[in-house]
């Protein structure tokens, strides 16, 4: 005799979760985004793995095809914050570096590194090697002796220290990992690689973004506008916090929930040649003073005054202060 399955004769309960996947995939005429309120749900509800595995994807690819709005990151931020336990720590700087760089070397990190010598603490994050080709911040802390912090006294202590420390994100919001890491399953970056530049989790006086993508800017200072929190974004080379001296810089501003935007014109009238390959013991060279190269002392030099810009210091004053950091620094490594 042969076993038929059962047949359902009683409509199943719905997902509490599926109301945030319909909200978004209910065709071209009926979707919409979400509200701040129900980003701020949804995201709950994914951080305390209330949601199907099918629904996460569902829920990612969606907001990725549609594009995630100010409320929708301002509310998931809201999620992560309210789940987040972390010290009472004085932060200047938050510095989440989740791209990689595969056309320069990342000079981001020598700037962050000789702000830290200069008093300005520096918090910053990533989420490793996600994409083939790229150097990433966690590649390089060895080699330029940058502190790799596993838990939130190691992190208080390089502060106190050097003034910068890197901690991976898998150590303070594992949830925010797993989802940065279905990129390779899904094939498509989603929402959570732009979320994770806005979360400031330390409170930091200003957190600064890059965001590569045309459009993308604008969202992200207004989402920490509406956050109530200080923000400058920019097109940064490769996706990274990094000024490009080849090309102008729009500064994306936000201060106690003003929005702002300054131009800064290229620094350099013809465009440097493209390194054929990348080698990180230059970047030790051009900390040691060892070599001079044009590109990379231009790049590092702006991007510190990005950073100070950040903390208050008017336009005028920025780029000197800058050059007198970088020449004061201590060229051991």
């Amino acid at each position: 005799m042969t076993d038929f399955p059962s047949l359902s004769l009683e409509t199943p309960a719905e997902h509490p979760f599926a109301q945030f996947v319909r909200i978004l995939g209910k065709g071209k005429r009926g979707a919409r985004n979400l509200t701040r309120e129900e980003a701020r749900e949804a995201m709950g509800m994914v951080l305390d793995e209330k949601v199907e595995d099918t629904q996460l994807g569902a829920f990612l690819m969606l907001l990725r095809h549609k594009e995630e709005s100010a409320e929708e990151m301002a509310g998931f931020t809201e999620a992560l914050r309210e789940r987040l336990v972390v010290p009472a720590l004085t932060v200047d700087l938050d510095w989440p570096t989740y791209a990689g760089k595969k056309r320069h070397l990342p000079w981001y990190l020598l700037a962050a590194k000789c702000l830290g010598q200069n008093g300005v603490r520096i918090f910053m994050h990533g989420g490793g090697a996600h994409t083939a080709g790229r150097l990433y911040t966690e590649q390089l802390l060895g080699l330029l002796q940058i502190p790799l912090c596993r838990d939130w006294q190691q992190v208080g202590s390089a502060l106190d220290n050097g003034g910068l420390a890197f901690m991976p994100l898998v150590d303070w919001a594992p949830q925010m990992q797993r989802m940065i890491d279905l990129r390779n399953t899904l094939g498509l970056r989603s929402p959570i690689h732009s979320l994770a530049r806005i979360l400031n989790p330390l409170g930091a006086r200003c957190g600064l973004q890059s965001i590569f993508h045309p459009g993308y800017q604008a969202v992200h200072r207004d989402a920490s506008g509406l956050l109530g929190d200080t923000a400058i974004v920019i097109k940064g080379d490769g996706g990274e916090i990094e000024i490009n001296p080849d090309a102008d810089s729009h500064l994306y501003g936000t201060t106690g929930g003003t929005s702002w935007d300054e131009e800064w014109p290229r620094l350099s009238e013809q465009r440097h040649v493209k390194p054929e390959s990348l080698d990180p013991e230059h970047l030790k060279a051009v900390w040691r003073g060892d070599v001079e190269d044009s590109y990379p002392q231009l790049a590092l030099i702006a991007t510190m005054a990005l950073a100070l810009r950040g903390l208050g210091l008017a336009r005028e004053e920025v780029f000197e202060r800058a050059r007198q950091y970088w020449d004061a620094r201590d060229r051991s490594i």
